[in-house]
């Protein structure tokens, strides 16, 4: 579709709305707003709901709140009242952030946004702090040239990183809150910088905290080593059980031959956009699109073991892992759970004693690609990115909310874009945006909504 004078002014007015919003983006980005309140203030994240809130009381929401979730954090709410008749979108980003993991490894301070070699820099500017600023982007930018024909509901969701389920209970008890016509979910990315993309899929997740004993006490490895059980090494054992010899998750009972059919992702543009190490093999069988987007996928956390500085020769008595399982679209995630806890019991060795404890967990989501909002945003991709056509792909990633609202609003058509294109490494040091993506992307959104309108006038 050709950009016509509307459509051009849309994106002029976009494009001169992005130095306020780089300003913004690093206001919301010094927040520390990490849901886990144990390592980081829990102001932080009150801080930045607040910081929402005020924006969208600025644009002119009404009813906005700060709503009190049932895993103790703070979702942001706001309804935007468009034309009579018109139908309802909701808008959806999250404001909490990945904790910045190794602050050495960054090169500049993981809570102060700062532009280095074309890309803004800092916790949180893709997913999804961007994902807030794209959205009042758009709105700004409707304003400014005609008005919102559509009413928007926005929620900023304060635990989405956690998993810990907050937003979805909330929803599920209060069911009209967020009821609406097509979802926006800003909390995914494009395939590539400069490739229109829809995410059609996101793998679900589980995660499982696994607590190994075999001994009362640490013992002296001399004195005990080669009879006495050892904790930690019992674990290993477990955790060795959940890959093949390729590397393959291989979780007893669950099927891991599921193929991708779609957009497919060249291994060595995969080895590229992760960082893989010369001479390093990649795991797993099939295509790249079929591993990371339609395949379970087990990956270990974190361990709880002495580390080497400061070691002793002791058998260790005791340990623990947290072990993160991706569990795809087809499949069901209580299920999984419930396999891989049967896995860890049934691989454990010399009869220690095992614990295994749900920490998160999320549901697999498939998108209806056939729906009207799919033509839409498709048209709105094609003008806001020129010579490109939309792409559909998996993530393998997970929205838990997703489900959620599909299950509550079954008639409404979801539909996930965002900025979190692989250059942004999310959730790793030195996360970035892309300023061409936010706005390319502001304007997607934009002109969706006007498109989205129309359709159902």
């Amino acid at each position: 579709m050709s950009p016509n004078p509307a459509h051009e002014r849309i994106a002029e007015t976009i494009a001169a709305l992005l130095p306020k919003a780089k300003q913004e983006l690093a206001e919301l980005v010094a927040y520390r707003s990490v849901a886990d309140f144990e390592q980081f203030p829990k102001s932080e994240s009150e801080a930045a709901a607040n910081w929402v809130a005020d924006a969208l009381r600025t644009e002119g929401f009404t009813d906005v709140a700060l709503l009190d979730t049932p895993d103790g954090t703070q979702s942001v709410y706001g309804l935007l009242p468009g034309p009579e008749g018109a139908p309802t979108v909701l808008l959806y980003a999250h404001y909490d952030v990945q904790p910045p993991l190794d602050e050495q490894a960054w090169l500049t301070p993981p809570f102060e946004l700062t532009e280095r070699d074309g890309r803004w820099f800092g916790r949180g500017s893709a997913d999804c702090k961007g994902g807030v600023i794209m959205h009042l982007l758009a709105l700004r930018a409707l304003k400014e040239n005609g008005g919102i024909p559509v009413s928007v509901k926005f929620i900023a969701e304060g635990s989405e990183e956690q998993g810990t389920g907050g937003l979805e209970r909330y929803a599920e008890a209060h069911p009209e809150l967020l009821t609406s016509d097509a979802i926006v979910i800003g909390d995914s990315g494009n395939f590539r910088v400069g490739l229109p993309t829809v995410t059609s899929t996101l793998r679900g997740m589980t995660m499982l905290r696994v607590e190994m004993d075999t001994l009362q006490g640490n013992l002296h490895s001399g004195q005990f080593g080669g009879a006495a059980p050892d904790a930690l090494g019992a674990l290993i054992r477990v955790l060795d059980s959940l890959r093949a010899e390729d590397g393959s998750t291989t979780v007893d009972g669950l099927d891991g031959d599921q193929t991708w059919e779609g957009l497919q992702y060249p291994e060595d543009d995969f080895r590229g956009d992760a960082k893989v190490l010369d001479g390093v093999e990649l795991i797993g069988s099939g295509t790249i699109a079929d591993r990371i987007w339609a395949r379970p996928a087990v990956t270990v956390l974190g361990i709880d073991c002495p580390p080497v500085v400061g070691a002793t020769p002791s058998v260790q008595s005791s340990a623990r892992a947290l072990i993160s399982l991706r569990v795809p679209p087809g499949a069901d995630a209580a299920e999984a759970t419930k396999l891989l806890s049967a896995h860890i019991e049934a691989h454990t060795p010399w009869g220690a004693q095992v614990r295994t404890e749900q920490i998160g967990q999320g549901q697999p989501f498939r998108a209806d690609v056939n729906s009207p909002a799919y033509q839409a945003m498709s048209d709105a991709m094609a003008v806001a990115y020129p010579g490109q056509e939309m792409q559909y792909a998996g993530q393998g990633g997970s929205i838990p909310l997703c489900n959620t609202l599909g299950g509550l609003y079954p008639e409404a058509e979801i539909l996930l874009i965002g900025l979190s294109e692989p250059e942004a490494q999310i959730h790793a040091p030195n996360e970035s945006v892309s300023p061409d993506e936010l706005r390319q992307l502001s304007v997607t959104e934009a002109l969706f909504l006007q498109n989205y309108a129309a359709s159902k006038a």
